[in-house]
Parts: C-alpha cells; structure tokens; sequence
C-alpha cells in the first residue's frame, strides 16, 4: 500500500489533539505562574497575619507581668520626680486605664517571654525557601501553643476564638421556637 489520500483527513483528529494539546500546555504556564504568585501572596498574607495577632498578644501579656510592671513603674516614678506637675495627673489617668496584672508566676512568666521570642518580627524570616517557610510555620505553630497554655493560665480561653473572628452561632445561641399551644 502506498500513500493513502485519505490519511491526511483520517489523522486530523490527532492533529488537532496535539495542537490543541501545545496550546494549553503554554496557557497553563502563563496562567500557572499569575494563579501561583496570587495564592502565594494570600497564604503569605495570612501567616502573616496570625503571626502579628501572637505578636500583639505576646507585647500586651509581657506589659502586664508583674516584673515588668514594677520596672516599668520605677522608671515612670523617677521621670516624674524631674519633672512635677501635669504628668502626675496623667499617670494617674494611666494607671486607670491598664489591664490588671497577671498573676506573679515564673512558668507563666517564661512562657509569654518564649511566645514573644518566637513571633518577634525582626527575627522571622520573610525569605521564600523551604528551609526557611518551614522554621516560619513551625514557630507560629510553636507560639500558637504558647498561647493557649498563657490563655488557660490566664483565664483567658475563650479570647483566642473571638480575636479569630471563628465565633460561631450555636443552637444554644439561636431563637426558640414558640411553644404556644395550636387550637
């Protein structure tokens, strides 16, 4: 058999599966890469995020030790003695307005001293390896951890769910039905 005039259209289908084929190969490395960079910049986001939130709760939680406060306390005492006057009416307003301190407690106290350690923003890396993604998400796990043990020290179990922003509508929480009686 020689050539058949008819194989160019009996091949035509493969043709064009191939063609076909070539084309969505080099869309889909286009579209990859922008997909790609946008999921990366979400989930980047989002680490970020959680991280900043134990960052702010570490810095609140190391404000209000007892230690810390005492020190901070000299040192407000002694800017006052030089100078007099206005700023004893406002560290009167201030001392007013601070959360109460946590309970005098060295493991609690070593535990918000680690949290804050794990999450501060000069010593975590923003580079874009795996080493360095994977050392990220485990010391937010790590510091995440932190923060439920500081939370039940604390008595403080239930803010975690609300600073999420997961608090969800219960069938406790909903409006009963009513129960009048149908005649």
């Amino acid at each position: 058999m020689a050539d058949d005039p008819f194989g160019d259209i009996l091949n035509l289908e493969d043709q064009f599966y191939e063609e076909g084929y070539k084309q969505g190969q080099e869309d889909g490395v286009k579209a990859g890469r922008s997909e790609g960079r946008q999921l990366g910049l979400e989930q980047g986001f989002q680490k970020f995020v959680e991280s900043g939130r134990l960052y702010g709760r570490a810095i609140v939680w190391a404000n209000r030790l007892p230690r810390l406060a005492q020190q901070q306390q000299h040192s407000q005492e002694k800017e006052e003695q030089e100078s007099a006057g206005d700023q004893k009416k406002k560290s009167k307003e201030e001392t007013k307005l601070r959360l109460p301190l946590l309970p005098s407690n060295a493991r609690l106290e070593k535990n918000v001293i680690t949290m804050y350690a794990l999450v501060e923003t000069d010593t975590l890396s923003t580079e874009n390896n795996d080493e360095a993604v994977n050392d990220f998400d485990d010391r937010i796990k790590r510091a995440q951890g932190k923060a439920k043990i500081i939370e039940r020290a604390v008595g403080e179990a239930g803010a975690a769910v609300a600073a999420k922003g997961k608090v969800q509508a219960s069938s406790s929480t909903s409006r009963p039905a009513s129960r009048g009686v149908e005649m």
